[in-house]
């Protein structure tokens, strides 16, 4: 049996995450494990278009990344909790993290995407299940959150 002290549970706070939040909690109970709550900042690259340099769009302060991370409370006072927010990109920083703080799994959700979805947005969570140094268990969110998002997109001029 897989002994798990550590899980690492990276999120991009998409509708996608909390139902992963929630196994990452009943895991980290059942197990008495640990649970480290990341979030990486996508830090955008200047880009360069016909009237010279383009500014990337604003990214919310690291207080506020912070502070929306320690939204992410256990609902089993027992599991203990650490927030992190690192800078880089995304799947990497996720490897990284997942090999600095020994993590025995990680636990996140994922969009699903398929066809020219996932070839275009990529897909963080297949690149973290190939370069990752542990086991990994990925999430799709239940049928309701996935049809909310799809309407909230379908409204989207």
């Amino acid at each position: 049996m897989l002994q798990i002290n550590n899980i690492l549970f990276p999120t991009d706070f998409s509708d996608h995450a909390l139902p992963a939040f929630h196994v990452a909690c009943a895991l980290a109970r059942d197990h008495r494990a640990a649970v480290t709550v990341l979030h990486v900042r996508d830090v955008p690259m200047l880009a360069f278009g016909e009237f010279g340099a383009v500014p990337p769009p604003a990214l919310p302060s690291r207080a506020d990344v912070m502070a929306k991370l320690e939204e992410y409370a256990p609902p089993d006072e027992s599991v203990s909790i650490e927030h992190v927010v690192v800078e880089g990109v995304p799947a990497e920083e996720i490897v990284r993290a997942a090999v600095d703080r020994n993590s025995d799994l990680i636990v996140m959700g994922t969009h699903g995407r398929t066809g020219i979805g996932r070839l275009v947005m990529g897909s963080v969570a297949e690149a973290v299940v190939r370069k990752a140094p542990c086991a990994v268990l990925t999430l799709k969110a239940p049928m309701a959150a996935a049809e909310r998002l799809e309407t909230k997109l379908a409204t989207v001029p």
